[in-house]
C-alpha cells in the first residue's frame, strides 16, 4: 500500500515543498559500527525478553502508511516507546535525510520483532535535507531524543552518526544496490537509551548538523488506548 506524505526540503536556506509517495517502509536494526555499543543495545533489549537478531544489520519491513508527520499517535496499552533515528527517503532519483522515531510495541517485540514494527505509527519530522549536502561531514551529524514522563522531560538518547554504518554500506547491505529504491523510507538505527528503554507520555527528537549549523526537530504525544476483553 502506498501513501503520500507532504514534506519540506531545506536546502541552502531555501524551502521547497515535496509531496513524496512512499511504497515501502524499512527499519534497519543493529546498525552500529562499534560492536561493543551494538552488543550493548542487544543486551538492553534482551533484558526486556527480546531475542537477539539473526544478522547485524537486519532490515525489517513495515507499511509505508505507518510513516506520519502528525504530532500525536495512538498505541495500545503502555508497553510502547520511541527511539530517535535518521530517516532516508528516496524519491525522483534523489535521497533525502530526515529524522523520526521508530515507535515500537515492546510487549509484541518480545515474541515477534517484525510484527512489533507494524503495531505503531512512525513519526517523522516534516522537514528534510538533501543527502548530498551531508555526506562530506556525515559522521559529525548528531541525533538526540527526550522523553517526557509524568511531566518531567529528560534526555533519552544522544549520539553522532559516526557510531552508525555509513549510508552507502547500509544501502548496499539492505538492497544490494548503490542507491535507495525510489518510494522507500528507511530508518537507519538508533542509540542505547539513557536509563533504559521505558514508555513516555511524549517523545521529542532532533537531528543536528553542526557543520552547516542547522537542526530539524519534531515531537509527538502518545495516546494510550485501553485494553479490554
Amino acid at each position: 500500500m502506498t501513501t503520500t506524505i507532504a514534506l519540506t526540503l531545506d536546502a541552502k536556506g531555501a524551502q521547497t515543498p515535496l509531496n513524496i509517495t512512499l511504497t515501502q517502509g524499512v527499519i534497519a536494526g543493529w546498525t552500529g559500527r562499534d560492536p561493543v555499543a551494538r552488543d550493548h543495545h542487544i543486551k538492553e533489549l534482551q533484558e526486556l525478553g527480546i531475542a537477539p537478531p539473526a544478522t547485524t544489520p537486519i532490515y525489517y519491513r513495515c507499511s509505508a502508511r505507518r510513516f506520519t508527520t502528525d504530532g500525536m499517535i495512538e498505541c495500545t496499552d503502555v508497553n510502547s516507546s520511541g527511539e530517535v533515528e535518521f530517516c532516508l527517503i528516496a524519491s525522483g532519483g534523489k535521497t533525502y535525510v530526515g529524522v523520526g522515531s521508530d515507535h515500537t510495541d515492546r510487549q509484541v517485540e518480545t515474541y515477534n520483532i517484525t510484527v512489533s514494527k507494524q503495531m505503531c505509527d512512525k513519526p517523522i519530522a516534516p522537514v528534510v535535507w538533501a543527502l548530498d549536502e551531508l555526506l562530506p561531514h556525515w559522521d559529525e551529524i548528531i541525533l538526540r531524543s527526550w522523553a517526557t514522563i509524568k511531566g518531567e522531560k529528560v534526555l533519552y538518547q544522544e549520539g553522532k552518526l559516526s557510531g552508525m554504518l555509513p549510508v552507502a554500506e547500509l544501502i548496499k547491505k539492505g538492497f544490494d544496490a548503490s542507491t535507495l529504491p525510489d518510494g522507500t523510507a528507511m530508518f537507519g538505527g538508533t542509540f542505547a537509551a539513557k536509563g533504559g528503554i521505558r514508555p513516555a507520555d511524549r517523545f521529542d527528537f532532533e537531528i543536528e548538523d553542526p557543520v552547516l549549523k542547522r537542526k530539524i526537530s519534531h515531537g509527538y504525544d502518545i495516546k494510550t488506548l485501553p485494553v479490554v476483553g
